[in-house]
């Protein structure tokens, strides 16, 4: 199970002058809420290098941060700033037509999914689910250290979560998953 993210002034304050070991056990601690963050806006394959970026842009930028408690929210949204620029960056596909894209193998009724098809799928969900939904499916962080870590109440993040299944099954109804 994932550690609580809760923020550490002390870490905070060694990071902030030099202490290489803080900055580590810093993201070591954030990692998974980084990561969770990354995958709900890139493929798999990208978010780990996306990582290492979101990791060095927050190294340079620490001594820039005013308020301690931020920090998680201000690593999330280094996160979230980074995937758009990755995604700026990409080349924009054209989309298969509809009767070859309805020619997969995984649109056939009782066909498995896999995880990257899930992945997908996720990405299509608003952010307020696709977010929550990525830290406890694939970061396996519970109720509280999601809103620990997003700065959410308890309540909202049990919302977001509920309402985020429910439009997951949903597109996976129509894709022809039970």
């Amino acid at each position: 199970m994932t550690s609580p993210v809760v923020h550490d002034p002390i870490l905070l304050e060694r990071a902030r002058a030099g202490d290489h070991a803080a900055f580590d056990a810093l993201l070591r601690r954030f990692a998974p809420c980084v990561h969770g963050v990354l995958l709900g806006h890139v493929p798999a394959a990208d978010a780990d290098d996306l990582m290492q970026d979101v990791f060095v842009a927050a190294w340079r930028a620490l001594p820039d941060l005013k308020d301690d408690a931020a920090f998680c929210g201000w690593l999330l949204t280094i996160a979230r700033n980074r995937a758009r620029r990755f995604h700026a960056r990409r080349r924009v596909h054209e989309p298969l037509p509809a009767d070859v894209a309805d020619a997969s193998p995984a649109a056939s009724a009782g066909a498995s999914i896999d995880g990257d098809e899930i992945l997908a799928l996720l990405r299509t969900l608003p952010e307020a689910y696709r977010e929550p939904l990525m830290l406890r499916l694939v970061e396996r962080m519970s109720g509280a250290q999601i809103a620990a870590a997003t700065g959410l109440t308890h309540g909202s993040v049990r919302v977001n979560l509920s309402r985020g299944m429910e439009l997951l099954r949903e597109r996976l109804r129509e894709r022809g998953w039970p």
